[in-house]
């Protein structure tokens, strides 16, 4: 997932110099849900170094993408409290999305936890559609 997400971040950062960051979000969640599909129905070790591969993938993707954005949009004179109060923000969803995660894969198993998260990047991606509708 490393060596993915480190090959893949310098590439994708050029890419959000030039094209939309909503889009390249997005894009980054749909191979985030392939790579949760992935690891939800994969048995065998190659199929799941797939999923690891994509999810490394989906990193790349998005973590500087979405630095980037907390640069863009917060003003010039806030942009450490932006930072910290994202980087707070994350932390506590992590957490949160932690104990849920554990949670399903104890009750309903990994594949269901899986599923679960894709489902999770649909609803963001909806979400994030109809809040740049009404923006618009």
């Amino acid at each position: 997932m490393n060596v993915v997400y480190a090959v893949a971040a310098y590439p994708f950062g050029k890419l959000a110099d030039e094209y939309s960051h909503v889009k390249l979000l997005a894009l980054g969640l749909i191979v985030l849900i392939a790579a949760d599909v992935v690891l939800a129905i994969g048995t065998h070790w190659t199929v799941t170094l797939l999923g690891v591969a994509l999810w490394g993938l989906h990193m790349g993707m998005t973590q500087g993408l979405l630095a980037t954005m907390v640069a863009d949009t917060a003003p010039v004179d806030l942009r450490g409290t932006a930072f910290g109060v994202f980087n707070l923000a994350s932390g506590m969803a992590l957490l949160i999305a932690s104990a849920l995660a554990g949670w399903l894969w104890d009750r309903l198993g990994a594949a269901f936890t899986f599923y679960g998260g894709a489902l999770f990047c649909i609803a963001t991606i909806v979400l994030v559609w109809s809040i740049r509708q009404r923006v618009r």
